[in-house]
């Protein structure tokens, strides 16, 4: 009965799916792109429905998202440790040197600047390899002493220019991945100490582990002790983590319900103390609020920055329901059970009950520390297995957010799709059915893929070690893929007939395969972990289905094109992947793990390569984008806070150098 009672029609869900763009397009005038530089673009996005909320949850808004952007400063000290004085000195030199801001050299400079705000620090943001000035060294220099910044110089300028200096945020081709990775996770320590000290702390039979490292940083003294420094006030980034805190207690005081006034005591107990205990208490009482309309993501969160996917990143973002277009996610959620029960795995892996899983569709308030200014599209929290198991997770597509990638690429006159297809009908494929099944790919990862299966008792949720987070996003799409061509989609409304899932089988496999490294240099290895589980699909897809050319690798005119023959035995392949997959994840099996990811997922062929980037650099495209954010002032009338309006930025470096004026704390 619940099935009859959440069906809506082909034509209501149509108009919920488009209800933010719809929203944001009474705006004509709203200009989405408004920087570009080096592979990098910058957008702005417009935050539909902020009008329709109470005072009350805009000042809730207000205090969440101070708190969120008072952790700026431990993303970029956690990405590499001289990070922020580099930063620091940028600042300095963008404000205070008063020279010639016309030269060549200037303009490298300034170029530079960007991509150091943009990362987060001195490595890319996506390929994690160290990324250099365009200008020399001495006319670097020459800027720092203009602005009384020389005394810096002889330790800051070889981390900046020196290649063999922190080469890479993240080494996984190291002999020792903890020794050779430039994140400020470890100091003085190798691999096996790390695996030691953890190793200790576990204890096997706990069902119910705290997620042991993940708010630490691991050092080893003079006296040649391993320890942990810990996250926390009073303790490592305390006095960020303490105006973090100052922030989630006011925004407590305006909370929409004592529920979420009590996750928030949750966590400022956990940053007040650095106990894994309260952070699962506050992850369980958050994950289990559905009533409010506001929420938000606010801790060390993810750990994909970690060359042993065991320590996390600060991140931050406010948001509230788009009411509407959440209909298709609650849709999802609601059958979660019956996605579970017919999955092509293994049913000793499969969760013999579906706890809490919900979903919906947000629009964003604010993007801070790892989320910004790049930013995820989906989220699927909390990250804890067992927690997932007991109370289940929760599950965000980012409306706001998609709506302004597809606006900004409407206002550049040249297209990938045009490039990169193989026909026409791919082409009108992609313009019929592309956006509606990349959000429905995004729902199904984020809230059927990551929730579901389970690990067998005597599996440890660290058992894939380093390749736990490719192996983790390769399930979830997977998931996503596999079930966008069932026919219980039609059935649910949620897609408009059997053809639809075509247009995404198609557009996966010619990004994973080939259009995805585009954001790669030449050469090099394919290292992130999202671009590595699409590589693992597609290559995997391709080699097993050659007999039967499920995929064909087509060359007209010079240009290659792979090209999906037989997207209902391509289905079956994801189906065969998935199985096996999750079989290694259920089971903890690093060494078939290890394989599958050093076999499809990192190497990339170096023709295909030199093609792919030659053909997107005539087309003048940028492959990754950022967002600004908005600011939301208080509105005063009379000494007291009558409104919160939003008011859009639209100068990169000017809202950079204002956070690091207004939230610089260490």
């Amino acid at each position: 009965m619940k099935l009859i009672t959440k069906m809506i029609t082909i034509a209501g869900l149509a108009a919920a799916l488009v209800s933010c763009s719809d929203k944001i397009a009474k705006n004509a005038d709203f200009k989405y792109l408004v920087d570009e530089f080096a592979d990098l673009k910058i957008m702005r996005y417009q935050v539909p429905g902020w009008n329709e909320l109470t005072l009350q949850q805009k000042e809730y808004i207000y205090h969440l998202a101070e708190a969120a952007k008072y952790g700026r400063d431990i993303i970029w000290m956690q990405n590499c440790k001289y990070n922020l004085e580099i930063r620091k000195v940028l600042e300095n030199i963008l404000e205070n040197y008063d020279g010639d801001k016309t030269s060549e050299d200037w303009k490298g400079f300034e170029t530079y600047a960007k991509r150091v705000f943009f990362s987060n620090g001195i490595h890319h943001h996506y390929a994690e390899d160290k990324f250099f000035p365009e200008c020399p060294q001495e006319y670097f220099q020459s800027l720092m002493a203009a602005v009384g910044d020389e005394a810096k110089s002889a330790e800051l300028l070889p981390v900046i220019y020196d290649p063999a200096i922190f080469p890479a945020r993240k080494d996984m081709h190291a002999a020792d991945i903890v020794a050779a990775s430039a994140v400020n996770f470890y100091e003085n320590v190798s691999r096996a100490e790390v695996e030691a000290l953890y190793a200790a702390m576990a204890d096997p039979d706990d069902k119910t582990p705290v997620s042991y490292g993940l708010n630490s940083r691991v050092v080893k003294g003079e006296d040649g002790k391993v320890y942990e420094e810990v996250y926390k006030v009073g303790g490592l980034y305390g006095a960020a983590l303490e105006k973090i805190c100052e922030h989630l207690a006011k925004a407590a005081e305006v909370a929409e319900n004592e529920t979420q006034k009590a996750y928030i005591a949750d966590l400022i107990a956990y940053y007040q103390t650095g106990d894994l205990k309260l952070w699962d208490t506050y992850n369980i009482q958050w994950v289990n609020d559905t009533l409010g309309t506001v929420d938000f993501v606010n801790g060390f969160v993810e750990d994909y920055n970690d060359p042993l996917g065991r320590k996390a990143t600060y991140e931050g973002l406010v948001n509230f329901k788009d009411i509407e277009a959440s209909r298709r996610a609650e849709l999802i959620s609601d059958n979660a059970q019956w996605f579970e029960d017919n999955s092509p795995v293994d049913s000793r892996f499969k969760k013999e009950e579906v706890k809490g899983v919900t979903a919906k569709v947000i629009n964003v308030a604010v993007l801070a520390g790892d989320c910004y200014p790049a930013a995820p599209i989906g989220i699927n929290l909390p990250n804890a297995d067992w927690i997932r198991r007991e109370h289940g997770s929760k599950s965000v597509t980012i409306a706001n957010l998609t709506s302004a990638y597809t606006m900004a690429a409407q206002e550049s006159p040249v297209s990938m799709l045009s490039e990169f297809a193989w026909n026409e009908d791919e082409i009108e494929m992609e313009k019929k059915y592309g956006a509606l099944t990349n959000d429905l790919h995004t729902d199904l990862h984020e809230c059927l893929g990551h929730g579901s299966g389970k690990l067998l008792p005597e599996t440890s949720p660290n058992a894939l070690g380093e390749f736990s987070s490719t192996l983790e996003e390769t399930r979830a799409d997977l998931f996503g893929l596999y079930y966008l061509a069932d026919p219980k989609l039609v059935e649910l409304g949620i897609l408009p007939d059997m053809e639809a899932y075509k247009a995404q089988y198609t557009s996966y496999i010619r990004n994973g395969m080939f259009t995805q490294f585009t954001r790669v240099a030449l050469g090099k290895k394919n290292m992130e972990a999202h671009m590595q589980n699409r590589k693992l699909i597609a290559d995997w897809c391709y080699e097993k289905g050659l007999a039967d050319n499920v995929i064909e690798k087509k060359v007209r005119e010079g240009k290659t094109y792979f090209v999906v023959n037989d997207p209902e035995a391509l289905r079956g392949l994801f189906g065969e992947l998935l199985a096996e997959v999750q079989r290694i994840k259920s089971e903890g099996d690093y060494a078939a793990g290890k394989a599958l990811v050093q076999k499809y997922a990192v190497d990339i062929d170096y023709d295909l390569h030199k093609e792919v980037l030659e053909r997107y650099s005539a087309l003048g495209l940028k492959p990754y984008g950022g967002f600004l954010n908005p600011e939301i002032v208080p509105v005063m009338k009379k000494g007291e806070v009558v409104d919160y309006e939003i008011v859009y930025q639209d100068n990169y470096l000017d809202q950079m150098l204002q956070y690091g004026k207004k939230y610089s704390t260490l």
